[in-house]
């Protein structure tokens, strides 16, 4: 009986690292990242990361492997003092002309004056999603958590563990949406200083680089992308390891909710939703569903 009860319990430990293994990926930058380019603008020392942008070059890197829902977060601290005209980008993204991608940019600024968070999100290749914020905090002097939550029903963008923006599924209404497609984790650091800073009105000061971003303790509690076949098994509420399909994670709590509503009022720039000019009264059709 002992022996039964010993091998009972090696199975369940072998089931419950089978899991962890498929859902947790705890990042070493050195081992679970590549880089794309910049290669002598990027240093992983200690397994963290440092992102260096000079006039030469900028830098960049991905994840190896690709999720299809979950949650991803870093921990940021970004280029300090004179940022006018850089961009450090967090985002996830499939490839293709028809790509999924859902985005942080950070939009650098003079000194004194605030960043700008950017989010956005393709599904199918369409994006112009646009929804901006400046930070309630100062992003330069610690680090901070930025997490993308993605699960079938919602895409949820966090700071510090404040939800500040929803876009929900739609899809049987004929909205696009990210559920399809194995997205792989980027990071980059650039200069963009004919749109980024006050629609390129302020350029990039070359005599303030190297500018330098950082990263650390990144984690993507995630389903492993292999493939088509992960379209139905990452979405499947029946396997216990997909934690996201659970219906506690279908919609925020009121305590979420009343959270980023603060934030949204508070400190939200642009909202694509509202900009009928740009649309010319054509809104986009999710911009009359509820998303929160």
């Amino acid at each position: 009986m002992a022996g039964l009860r010993v091998q009972a319990l090696i199975f369940v430990l072998v089931n419950v690292l089978a899991i962890l293994d498929r859902t947790v990926v705890e990042a070493n930058f050195d081992k679970n990242f590549i880089v794309t380019w910049g290669k002598h603008h990027i240093d992983t020392t200690n397994g963290n990361l440092r992102l260096v942008l000079d006039k030469s070059a900028g830098s960049a890197i991905r994840s190896k492997v690709a999720h299809l829902f979950g949650t991803v977060e870093m921990l940021i601290k970004l280029v300090p003092g004179n940022s006018a005209g850089t961009v450090a980008a967090y985002y996830m993204s499939s490839t293709g002309t028809a790509h999924d991608e859902i985005d942080f940019e950070f939009l650098g600024n003079s000194t004194g004056e605030p960043y700008t968070i950017h989010t956005n999100i393709f599904a199918k290749g369409k994006g112009d999603r646009e929804q901006q914020f400046k930070p309630w905090f100062n992003p330069t002097n610690a680090f901070h958590n930025y997490t993308i939550h993605w699960n079938p029903s919602e895409v949820v963008w966090f700071v510090d563990g404040t939800p500040i923006r929803v876009f929900r599924n739609y899809e049987k209404e004929g909205i696009a949406y990210p559920n399809k497609q194995g997205m792989k984790v980027f990071a980059s650091l650039w200069s963009a200083d004919d749109w980024a800073t006050q629609g390129g009105r302020v350029k990039t000061n070359w005599t303030q680089a190297p500018f330098v971003a950082e990263g650390r303790r990144y984690k993507a509690r995630a389903c492993l992308w292999q493939g088509p076949v992960s379209i139905k098994q990452c979405a499947d509420p029946t396997v216990k390891s997909n934690w996201w399909t659970s219906p506690s994670f279908s919609q925020l709590t009121r305590t979420q909710l009343d959270r980023m509503q603060k934030i949204r009022s508070g400190f939200m720039i642009y909202d694509y939703c509202k900009d009928t000019n740009r649309f010319k009264g054509v809104m986009p059709p999710e911009c009359s569903k509820r998303q929160f």
